[in-house]
């Protein structure tokens, strides 16, 4: 939040305490993503009316740089006009105190310059890099189908309870609001991608959308393969990519939208390279080591169908990490999950505060084909325009 519109809400806090009707406020501060559910009734339970538009309007100064613009909007939806139109004339009529003159000539010329220079730093800073302020950071989605229909063909994927308890702990450590979804058949899981690129984003900074699933290689244009519902049928990923683009969801322009994709890009078996340690093929019979493979099916039916091929608009911000190269299985264990989502967890553990996600997603690609003797290697398609760091610290 910038610095008028913070002293706008402290100039204006007296009046607000007295006259603020808190109570339809909270479906709406939710609704937009300012506050999140547990915040919210936090602060309902901070008391009498007085003391909960106290802490409302204290917390709010903490919400990053569209939680004003929002709350104003929000108050004269909710009937409360004239307090949004005081705290805008209080934000308009912030006046910059005046300086005292410096009377040291050559200290003030060594100060502007060491200004000058650090503002140049941060400036460049953040044309490199993502804006992570926000807190939330934004909102998770995991869907994690395990249990198919009997007529889809496709195997129970043991394990991957494991992987989805993993990716939730980790990304509501990395201060996300994660919502995870069980077994949904295609047109469920269409659904659910809808309603989260039709949220109202602008009070976050990024998307992360996560699929546990089987998968199959799919004819695409810029984003390769598909992602089977409980009933069989496949989502290309080109598809779920496209409902976040910026013609889909405008409060995500220019902010990251990140897609992690636990499944098979096809049935080829990398073949790898002779090593002396025994390899994946040499378990015994009966292990638990599983593919999340199916074989390649022509598309059919309306829900697999990419969008129209001529109006696809170019990919910004965008970065899709699959658990293998497009074509290839991707390798499960029954008793520790995926590959893929055990070693993207452990090196988000380590690295999440100090490295890129870039950099991250090739030590991932490096510690899976390492565990599988070079028989599965993670690909990435990414779209992004500046560095993504989890924090910004």
């Amino acid at each position: 939040m910038e610095e008028q519109q913070r002293r706008a809400l402290r100039r204006g806090r007296a009046r607000l305490v007295a006259a603020l009707r808190v109570e339809p406020l909270w479906e709406p501060l939710e609704q937009r993503g300012i506050f999140t559910r547990p915040m919210l009734e936090e602060l309902q339970s901070a008391g009498s009316r007085g003391e909960q538009a106290r802490k409302l309007i204290t917390d709010l100064e903490t919400r990053g740089k569209q939680a004003f613009p929002a709350f104003l909007s929000i108050l004269r939806d909710t009937g409360q006009g004239s307090l949004a139109e005081m705290l805008l004339q209080e934000c308009e009529s912030q006046a910059v105190p005046p300086q005292l003159p410096d009377l040291r000539p050559v200290e003030l010329e060594l100060r502007e310059e060491k200004q000058r220079r650090s503002s140049a730093v941060d400036k460049r800073s953040r044309d490199q890099e993502y804006e992570m302020k926000a807190d939330p950071c934004g909102h998770c989605l995991i869907l994690n189908n395990v249990n198919f229909s009997r007529d889809s063909g496709l195997s129970t994927r043991e394990g991957s309870d494991i992987d989805c308890e993993k990716l939730e702990r980790r990304f509501k450590a990395l201060h996300f609001t994660v919502l995870t979804q069980r077994d949904l058949k295609a047109q469920e899981m269409v659904l659910e991608l809808l309603k989260l690129s039709r949220q109202d984003h602008s009070a976050l900074d990024c998307c992360i959308v996560v699929i546990l699933s089987h998968g199959c290689q799919m004819s695409h244009i810029q984003f390769p393969g598909g992602v089977y519902g409980t009933d069989g049928k496949p989502i290309p990923i080109e598809k779920i990519v496209n409902y976040f683009n910026g013609s889909n969801c405008p409060s995500l322009r220019g902010k990251p939208k990140l897609f992690f994709i636990q499944a098979c890009g096809g049935e080829q078996r990398d073949q790898g390279f002779l090593v002396d340690c025994d390899s994946p093929e040499e378990e015994a019979p009966g292990g638990s080591l599983e593919s999340d493979a199916t074989p390649f099916r022509v598309p059919s039916g309306n829900v697999d169908e990419p969008d129209a091929i001529a109006s696809l608009p170019t990919p910004g911000d965008i970065l899709v990490s699959y658990s293998t190269f497009p074509g290839f299985v991707s390798w499960r264990e029954k008793s520790s999950g995926s590959w893929y989502v055990e070693m993207l967890d452990s090196v988000l553990q380590q690295y999440a505060r100090s490295e890129d996600l870039l950099k991250m997603l090739v030590r991932v690609a490096h510690a899976v084909s390492a565990k599988g003797r070079y028989k599965q290697i993670p690909g990435c398609f990414s779209f992004l325009r500046k560095k993504f760091f989890f924090t910004c610290d």
